[in-house]
């Protein structure tokens, strides 16, 4: 009985991952041609984009009938190479002729960071907690026009958390806001788990430094907090029970959004966003980003003009262009892409993160920016 036992167990072990290869294998491909910009490429893993291609190889959305996008080429943007060389194939070589006949041919055009390379990150013996020159990145003049382009021909535009952050020039940004009808308040955030500068090495040297030069060279934090910086390098500290009743961010989403997207109610977030303000009018809030403060923590907020919820994903639909923004780093999560080649892989989503770690970001992939872009691409080429 044993050995049958063990026989049979062996043999689900090796089928059911077999039978979930080839029901990916033989669902047929949608062609849906991209243009992915991704100025933040320190890697040829591509981790500020990663989870898009997941998305798109899982699917299989195809650049053509037959061929996948491929993590390591198919954007634009910087591409590393061996011994600190490097190539810049982003938008800005193309001509403006060039760029009308991308926007002719791409469907959709998904902006996955701007931040870009400095100089300190790239180059051997940089201090990478400190900042320096910036070597490539920043919305460029052919970023906005290829945007204007794709938003006159009612083409889907998504573009997520730093693409109007700096080092993006001023003018642009105006123009990318006025573009949207949205407004950075110059605000970005982060999660630390723990706020001790002698235990946690990933809290940045400038952030400290800024910290200390405006509030008389102290940094009193020993607990869990958010850091926000704002474009001025002013320095905001909310702490675990000073400021926060919870120190943790959530993304909140209303009844109807999660059963449009099937995205939970909340979920953390742990990662970088930015603060924005949309206009209501013509951008609807799909999600939320909730700070849950105290008396102080809100206070605090409010002497420096940061909302205590503002949205975390804004939407506009309608008869003259579909445009996402995700205020966080959604597309940069911890994902491999071999699981994308396996239909079903969704129901084994928790043997791919550990919750009790507070600082994974797999359960976001999985239970968020999963579904929330299979379902807008779904539905974008549904419609078209």
């Amino acid at each position: 009985m044993r050995k049958k036992l063990f026989w049979g167990i062996l043999i689900i072990l090796i089928s059911v991952p077999f039978l979930m290869w080839l029901g990916w294998l033989l669902t047929p491909n949608t062609k849906l041609v991209m243009a992915i910009v991704d100025k933040t490429v320190l890697n040829k893993k591509g981790q500020e984009h990663i989870s898009l291609n997941w998305v798109l190889n899982h699917e299989k959305y195809t650049k053509t009938s037959s061929k996948a996008y491929e993590v390591s080429r198919d954007y634009f943007g910087f591409f590393p190479e061996e011994n600190e060389n490097f190539q810049l194939k982003g938008l800005e070589r193309f001509s403006y002729s060039k760029l009308d006949q991308l926007s002719n041919d791409a469907d959709i055009v998904y902006f996955t960071d701007t931040y870009g390379i400095y100089n300190n990150e790239w180059f051997k013996n940089g201090d990478t907690n400190e900042r320096s020159g910036i070597l490539y990145g920043g919305l460029s003049d052919k970023d906005i026009y290829l945007l204007k382009q794709m938003k006159e021909k009612n083409k889907l535009i998504i573009a997520e958390f730093n693409t109007i952050g700096s080092p993006t020039a001023y003018q642009n940004r105006r123009e990318f806001e006025e573009m949207f009808k949205m407004k950075w308040t110059g605000w970005t955030a982060r999660y630390f788990d723990n706020l001790n500068i002698r235990e946690n090495q990933e809290i940045p040297a400038w952030l400290i430094r800024n910290y200390k030069k405006t509030h008389g060279g102290g940094w009193p934090f020993k607990k869990s907090g958010i850091a926000f910086v704002n474009n001025k390098d002013e320095v905001v500290i909310l702490e675990q029970d000073t400021h926060l009743t919870e120190s943790m961010p959530h993304i909140i989403t209303d009844e109807n959004y999660t059963k449009e997207f099937s995205i939970p109610e909340s979920i953390k977030y742990p990662f970088w966003f930015d603060v924005i303000i949309p206009d209501e009018k013509i951008n609807d809030a799909v999600s939320i980003f909730q700070i849950n403060t105290n008396e102080n923590g809100l206070s605090l907020l409010k002497d420096f003009g940061i909302p205590a919820s503002f949205p975390a994903v804004i939407k506009h639909s309608g008869n003259d262009y579909d445009f996402f923004y995700f205020s966080g780093d959604f597309a940069d999560n911890p994902v491999s892409l071999e699981s994308s080649y396996f239909k079903g892989i969704g129901f084994f989503k928790g043997l791919f993160y550990d919750e009790r770690n507070i600082m994974e970001r797999g359960s976001f992939f999985w239970k968020y920016y999963k579904p929330l872009l299979t379902n807008i691409l779904d539905e974008h080429s549904s419609t078209k």
